[in-house]
């Protein structure tokens, strides 16, 4: 499992490094060099923790994100984030070091931008403690006993692991210096608040308890807002 984690991680990894440099047109970016070891060596960190604390929920995070068990409006929806992310990470590498589209950023927002990633993972590291079930697909997770989940982070909003991809989808733009990688963050949002409404359905109509879960938790992503 540990060494299925470090390949997947790896060319996981490799393939953004090649996005993001190809775009910039040199390798001579510190600000991406940091971005891809930060993220490298947290989720190894994150990963080697669930290798021993949970490896039902590593194995299901290393799964493929297009499954037979999903919706099909899900796998469309992970085919579509796979592009939209490939695309972003392109325009932010094309934005900050090919065209200078953007003005510098102050080393401030860069640093906020680094913290920001950093945030999501340790968020995510709570949200994985807490829920056993939190697949990157939607779906229920009979032959694991998915049942719901309603405590830790869980308690607070419904979609815990969603409010930390909004620290990454912030963090990433301002760590690599990019305005126009910002600018897609609203867009970006709305489409992770359209899945969650989605799943919320499913969860709903074919998990037990969660209709109530609903009625306790009343916010998806950040409590008193949403």
């Amino acid at each position: 499992m540990i060494a299925r984690l470090v390949v997947q991680t790896v060319l996981w990894l490799a393939g953004m490094g090649v996005l993001l440099f190809g775009a910039a047109g040199t390798l001579a970016w510190p600000a991406a060099w940091w971005y891809l070891i930060e993220l490298g060596v947290l989720s190894l960190w994150i990963g080697v923790w669930l290798a021993g604390h949970d490896p039902g929920l590593l194995a299901e995070r290393l799964a493929p994100f297009v499954q037979q068990q999903q919706s099909r409006w899900d796998r469309l929806f992970m085919i579509g984030v796979a592009c939209v992310w490939c695309g972003w990470l392109i325009v932010i590498g094309l934005d900050a070091m090919r065209f200078h589209w953007s003005a510098p950023l102050p080393v401030a927002l860069v640093s906020l931008g680094s913290l920001c990633v950093a945030l999501c993972i340790f968020m995510c590291r709570f949200v994985f403690e807490a829920n056993s079930y939190a697949a990157p697909v939607v779906k229920i997770q009979a032959s694991r006993g998915h049942k719901v989940i309603d405590s830790g982070p869980y308690a607070r909003a419904r979609h815990p692991m969603y409010s930390a991809a909004l620290l990454l989808f912030v963090g990433t733009p301002l760590l690599l210096g990019s305005w126009w990688g910002l600018a897609f963050v609203p867009l970006m949002t709305i489409g992770l608040g359209w899945r969650a409404v989605r799943e919320e359905r499913v969860l709903a109509e074919q998990l037990d308890g969660y209709r109530e879960y609903m009625t306790r938790v009343r916010f998806r992503f950040v409590p008193l807002i949403w």
